[in-house]
């Protein structure tokens, strides 16, 4: 029986056993070669100041950032391609436009042209473009009160294609709104389009403008007033949901890739949305994240950045600094956080076959007693 056992460990050393994920020291044995082609951090209260310090990694959304600026003043703003319709009242017995009839006379709508401006007959070209309604009425009452000392002039407007914004979709009705008021903020417009839809998780708002695109978590806004910046014509406005994700592997309770549920995620939440550490077979001792950085993002002297591209950061969840420290290092977006299998694992497994074995061995013995 000794010699059947002897003969299976020979066995069991001589090749490797079946696995679901790498050990620590397999990953990280070349970090002592000459020229490795990683650094390696152990994540403690002593590297977190730095590291929140470093450039993003290459994974991070490149369109970030948000535009600063408060709303406008409330009210319409005229601008090229809105249309104009003007009535103008005549009183007093010699009358230009109108008759005794009728007191007043409608013009045909007018397009603000590309210069900014309208006609009015017997005045000409008026430039309104950048007046409220108001502002414009009065100007121009008093170039046609220079031919019509009694006319009083109405003045309505509606804001053209060149006045207005876009809720491109993630609402539940989407389309062209035309900016009646340049008080209308970002989630003005949004709740104008019905709200976002209730089957994007942790909703991202993008902003399109000027040729450059931004974005920001929806929480964001909602928290803080300051970022609810005032829209401008030619905007366009969508909800979307957060393609941010890292990937989960080794021996953890799930192996894939995992969404961002929030806009920061911290390196134990990102450990329990991947189900834990597998008791029976992870090393508690050796949770890895590994991040890959841009080339600027290097600093030779590690300070600032990483001495290197691609980094391991190592968790040790068994020790009160692993843990706080856990809670307070944020996973970026692509990350890989991997359970490392237990070296333990081998040695059950080696136990089990030798179990096994014995338990063959004596059932074959009772057999030919």
């Amino acid at each position: 029986m000794l010699t059947v056992a002897a003969v299976l460990m020979t066995s069991v050393a001589g090749c490797t056993l079946p696995r679901g994920a790498a050990m620590e020291h397999e990953i990280l044995r070349e970090q002592d070669a000459q020229t490795p082609s990683f650094v390696h951090y152990q994540v403690d209260a002593a590297l977190l100041p730095a590291v929140q310090h470093w450039p993003a990694g290459s994974g991070a959304d490149p369109v970030r950032g948000w535009p600063k600026g408060g709303a406008g003043a409330p009210g319409q703003i005229l601008a090229r391609g809105d249309m104009v319709k003007l009535a103008i009242w005549e009183s007093g017995e010699n009358k230009l436009l109108t008759t005794p009839d009728a007191p007043t006379a409608a013009l045909q709508p007018s397009q603000v042209s590309a210069g900014g401006s309208i006609f009015v007959p017997y005045v000409g070209p008026v430039k309104v473009a950048g007046l409220s309604p108001e502002a414009a009425r009065q100007k121009i009452q008093d170039q046609v009160s220079g031919m019509i000392p009694s006319a009083q002039v109405q003045l309505e407007a509606t804001p053209g294609s060149g006045n207005s914004v876009d809720l491109v979709g993630g609402v539940a009705h989407p389309g062209r709104m035309p900016l009646m008021d340049r008080s209308l903020t970002v989630l003005g417009l949004i709740s104008q389009g019905g709200g976002p839809s209730a089957t994007i998780e942790n909703p991202q708002v993008r902003l399109m403008r000027g040729g450059r695109a931004y974005r920001i978590a929806m929480q964001r806004l909602l928290d803080d007033p300051a970022l609810d910046t005032g829209l401008r014509p030619g905007d366009k406005v969508s909800v979307e949901k957060d393609r941010r994700y890292f990937l989960a592997l080794g021996a953890a309770g799930k192996q894939q890739l995992i969404n961002f549920p929030k806009e920061d995620l911290t390196a134990i939440e990102a450990v329990t949305m991947a189900g834990g550490i597998n008791a029976g077979r992870a090393n508690p001792k050796g949770v890895l994240i590994l991040r890959e950085y841009p080339a600027a993002a290097v600093r030779a002297d590690g300070k600032g950045g990483p001495s290197q591209q691609r980094v391991v950061f190592t968790m040790d969840l068994t020790s009160t600094d692993g843990l706080f420290s856990a809670q307070n290092f944020t996973i970026q977006p692509k990350d890989l956080v991997l359970a490392t299998e237990s070296p333990l694992n081998n040695t059950r497994t080696v136990l089990s076959l030798i179990g096994s074995v014995f338990g063959i061995a004596n059932t074959a013995q009772n057999a030919t007693e």
